[in-house]
């Protein structure tokens, strides 16, 4: 595992981007909670409040959260899992804003939702958030593989499929949000067949 390095935030860079629950607790409680932060990341990545509400996954229809300074050229969100008391992203970085930017972004509004939520203080997650630099095919097809399977390896549910806060069901099946960019991935196993078939391959022991 690597340890963050701003000069990984350079332009045409991709990078597996986590963090987990200060403490290792629970980050999500509910539904509203996997939205919510969904939402936020669609908001990070450039998209307006009218496009992600028509998507019931990231809906947030009477929200009030004003993030802005990005659009959708900045960045491109490859593959996602919010997992309880975690979270995994594939992020490119298109231009010199760094993803540091809209992840702090991210986590700090997500930290104020859930505070203000469940009316507790202090810190919800663990640290900074950790970055690791995807530097060839094989390891950004290892690393999607990984963070689609790990509702399976967690145990919480026996297929990627069934797991619904991924984005394994824009590859695998019709859904189509549009906060996740499928070409690259697709292109990269080769066709969406062999996408499906090498995940599903994968080891889900592995551990990064």
């Amino acid at each position: 595992m690597k340890n963050r390095d701003y000069k990984e935030f350079a332009s045409g860079n991709i990078l597996h981007i986590y963090n987990r629950g200060n403490n290792k607790e629970k980050i999500f409680f509910d539904e509203q909670d996997y939205r919510a932060f969904l939402f936020r990341l669609g908001l990070c990545l450039g998209f307006t409040e009218e496009e992600l509400n028509k998507e019931k996954l990231i809906a947030m229809p009477y929200s009030r959260i004003r993030i802005t300074d990005t659009d959708k050229k900045d960045f491109t969100l490859h593959a996602f899992c919010l997992l309880p008391n975690h979270f995994h992203l594939l992020i490119e970085q298109n231009k010199d804003i760094q993803v540091s930017k809209i992840i702090s972004k991210l986590c700090t509004s997500y930290a104020m939702y859930l505070n203000k939520k469940h009316k507790r203080v202090g810190h919800v997650f663990q640290d900074q958030f950790k970055a690791v630099l995807v530097e060839d095919d094989p390891q950004l097809m290892w690393t999607s593989a990984y963070i689609h399977m790990n509702p399976v390896k967690d145990k919480l549910v026996k297929k990627p499929e069934d797991y619904k806060w991924s984005s394994y069901n824009d590859f695998a099946s019709d859904r189509n949000l549009p906060i996740v960019s499928k070409e690259l991935l697709i292109e990269t196993f080769g066709d969406q067949k062999s996408l499906i078939k090498e995940t599903l391959n994968f080891k889900v022991k592995t551990e990064i």
